[in-house]
């Protein structure tokens, strides 16, 4: 339980300097520099996730995000599971979303500066009234999806950086190519269900491990589900898709 341990400080330091790091997951000010040609800090952080994404797949959800941080918070209140339904919703405010970044530097006649500090008081999100106003709104939004509706919704149902990740699991998961990957062993398995229960994503990881395909485009490789079964049925490693106890996973 030792990672979990990490995983849960290091999520909480990022929820807690959240105020110092909003402009950087702003879906706001990236179309704002686009129209001016600027490539700001969000479009930087937005294209290195979809990058990382292409080894780590979803794993900075897990880890890193402060909105993953403040779910898990409110998880704790309300921890009822999330129905798939909800993960279509993500991509109806993404496409539209991304189609407005990309006319914006059309516009622009491309990207003619970047700009990692754009919008920031150096380098500090919110530092005037206006930033507190749009931190507390963005908070809200964020705990009020994930009060109302249960474990990770926003994850789900509104987060507009989750599909550049999806995108790059699934081109890492098509190559099956060495990268950070959950394998099973169904054998191994004795139905207790108890990583459906700690799963954070609401995942029917019992059925996935019984499938032995563990590549799921909204699991956020936080390893619950590994440190959560006492059968060793399941493992987390970076290496090519292939069943467990294949040659190709001996190391995971």
């Amino acid at each position: 339980m030792k990672a979990q341990k990490i995983r849960k400080a290091i999520l909480l330091i990022s929820t807690l300097v959240f105020p110092l790091t909003l402009n950087y997951f702003s879906p706001y000010l990236i179309v704002q520099g686009s129209f001016a040609g600027i490539a700001s800090g969000s479009f930087l952080l937005f294209a290195a996730l979809f990058l990382t994404s292409l080894i780590f797949g979803r794993a900075f959800c897990g880890w890193i995000c402060p909105a993953g941080g403040l779910q898990e918070a409110c998880g704790e209140i309300n921890g009822k599971p999330t129905g798939p339904r909800q993960n279509r919703i993500k991509y109806w405010v993404w496409t539209p979303w991304v189609g407005s970044i990309l006319a914006g530097f059309i516009s622009a006649g491309g990207i003619r500066k970047v700009q990692p500090f754009y919008f920031t008081d150096h380098g500090i999100s919110v530092s005037n009234n206006y930033g507190y106003i749009t931190y507390f709104l963005v908070v809200g939004l964020i705990a009020g999806t994930a009060l109302v509706f249960g474990r990770r919704s926003f994850c789900h149902s509104l987060c507009w950086m989750a599909p550049f990740m999806v995108i790059g699991s699934r081109i890492k998961n098509k190559l099956g190519y060495p990268s950070l990957r959950l394998e099973a062993a169904a054998s191994q398995c004795v139905s207790c269900k108890a990583c459906d229960k700690t799963c954070p994503m609401s995942l029917p990881v019992s059925r996935m491990v019984k499938e032995e395909r563990m590549d799921h485009d909204e699991c956020i490789l936080c390893r619950n589900c590994v440190d959560g079964c006492h059968k060793g049925a399941i493992r987390i490693g970076l290496g090519r898709r292939a069943p467990i106890d294949s040659p190709l996973s001996k190391g995971l």
